[in-house]
């Protein structure tokens, strides 16, 4: 097994310059950083956690808390945001703990593992408004990053995407495609990715003029069932016109709404559009249904290579940094022009 001064041989510094880049000491610029971590994994270099943590104080792992559900063996969010963090985590040389949350107190699951200080920061994931999570870590010292945010300014390390801007891309695209009754089947309100989206609705149906009525917009769907109820309810025309289109939370609420629509006996998108977010599950492909689904699209995989980096670089000294991506709009074959019949829309009630 190659040692620092192996390392330091071959690129021609000491071993304490070579120790030190490898546990990121700002000291060291990122280029040598770079070429030392670079040929470390060459040789097959492994720190000894222990010396490390005499050196740095830091223990080379961060930690994840999940809370439990019911259904958790069948979200694939989770498989895919564990397997991506695992590996983007490993390829700097840090170990994810993983724990689970199955208490009503958000916060005395990391109080219980800060306990053992064995963890050199956190990953936190399914922000809420006014998350409690943010104000116990900041208050304990312990670095910290968000997969998404709390809040739409935020001054803590996060990576996401602009979750009002989906609502706002997919809004503007069914207006320029004439659509006029536009519901919004969301995700959850206790969480801020679904209150950031309700509001670039608003605020993007608003900017086209359009009048939506309460009944077009739900957040209650979390399973494809519940979808499937909930568009049914939405296009039996009980509460006046039927939505022409919709807008899903998720290609699984997506699922929902285009069964509920055949049963109804309508044709997406021939008399109604179907889009939805799409976080490119394997088990759940957009371009996959029939017909392909029209997705503002944002891989979860894409946000585990960021979040490592930014929670290891915060570790490490680095400025803690907020990086938002907005999704990729792809239109597919689910969304198409408003049928010729509703172009004079009927009353709203």
């Amino acid at each position: 097994m190659a040692t620092l001064k192996d390392i330091g041989a071959e690129l021609g510094l000491s071993a304490a310059t070579v120790s030190r880049a490898l546990n990121g000491f700002p000291e060291v610029n990122i280029k040598t950083r770079d070429k030392v971590r670079e040929t470390a994994e060459r040789l097959g270099y492994r720190p000894n956690r222990v010396a490390q943590r005499l050196v740095t104080g830091r223990s080379g792992m961060v930690g994840m808390i999940i809370k439990i559900r019911a259904d958790m063996s069948a979200d694939q969010t989770f498989f895919e945001m564990l397997t991506g963090l695992t590996a983007a985590l490993g390829a700097r040389d840090v170990d994810l703990v993983l724990a689970v949350d199955q208490d009503d107190d958000p916060v005395l699951p990391y109080r219980k593992l800060m306990e053992r200080d064995i963890l050199d920061g956190f990953i936190l994931n399914a922000p809420v408004p006014d998350d409690p999570r943010v104000a116990f870590l900041r208050e304990k010292g312990i670095p910290f990053v968000m997969h998404g945010q709390t809040a739409p300014d935020v001054d803590y390390a996060c990576y996401g995407i602009d979750n009002a801007a989906v609502s706002e891309d997919a809004v503007k695209l069914l207006a320029s495609l004439g659509h006029k009754r536009i519901a919004l089947l969301n995700g959850q309100l206790r969480y801020a990715y679904a209150v950031d989206r309700l509001r670039g609705f608003r605020d993007a149906v608003d900017a086209e003029g359009l009048i939506v009525p309460d009944a077009f917009v739900a957040a209650n769907a979390e399973t494809e069932m519940d979808a499937y109820k909930t568009a049914l309810s939405m296009l039996s025309g009980r509460d006046g016109a039927r939505p022409t289109a919709m807008i899903c939370a998720s290609t699984l609420i997506a699922a929902g709404v285009i069964r509920a629509a055949k049963d109804r006996g309508l044709l997406v998108p021939d008399d109604l559009s179907v889009m939805a977010h799409d976080d490119a599950l394997p088990l759940m492909r957009a371009v996959s249904f029939d017909p392909a689904l029209t997705v503002t699209r944002a891989p979860l995989r894409d946000a585990c290579v960021p979040l490592a980096n930014l929670l290891i670089d915060f570790v490490s000294g680095a400025p803690a940094e907020q990086k938002i991506d907005r999704a990729e709009l792809i239109v597919r074959a689910s969304t198409g022009p408003v049928p010729k019949e509703e172009q004079d829309p009927w009353p709203l009630t």
